[in-house]
């Protein structure tokens, strides 16, 4: 008996197509992937400190406080020190009496005592912002229950 001994039919996929959609993947998740700035403000002007190293986790309960400048585009201050918010900039002391009175009421509604004994406040204020304004947020932020506090820095060279 003979047996016909034809050419062997092999397929060979094409992974062009495999290739463009590993690289879509790899391009929608870096866009919709939540890095920790989120609630960082481009308008702030961190200090620079040689200690500063940015956290391994976030924090579950944090309200961020961007404290910057209204500036031109040669970087000249324009502006008292603000409060930098998505719907508008306020007043530093404005926003400690009046925003973080709502956030206090907002955790006390969501888990009473301990939630807003939890919540840490942080700040990131411009290099430029007098340290009394700093320590007066956090003086309003006491007034209204907070108690866990950090300020931002950029990490630096120490140069």
């Amino acid at each position: 008996m003979r047996i016909k001994r034809g050419s062997s039919n092999v397929f060979e996929a094409d992974m062009t197509p495999m290739i463009d959609m590993v690289f879509q993947l790899v391009a929608f998740f870096m866009i919709v992937t939540n890095f920790d700035q989120q609630q960082a403000d481009e308008r702030v002007k961190l200090p620079m400190d040689q200690l500063a190293t940015p956290r391994q986790e976030a924090r579950k309960l944090e309200i961020t406080v961007n404290i910057g400048f209204n500036r031109d585009a040669t970087g000249k201050i324009l502006s008292d020190p603000l409060v930098l918010l998505p719907g508008g900039d306020v007043d530093v002391l404005t926003y400690g009496k009046v925003n973080l009175g709502r956030e206090a009421a907002v955790a006390r509604a969501r888990g009473g005592k301990e939630e807003i004994e939890n919540t840490s406040i942080a700040i990131r204020a411009d290099s430029e912002v007098p340290t009394g304004l700093v320590q007066e947020v956090i003086k309003l932020s006491q007034e209204h229950g907070f108690s866990k506090f950090s300020l931002k820095a950029m990490a630096g060279d120490g140069e």
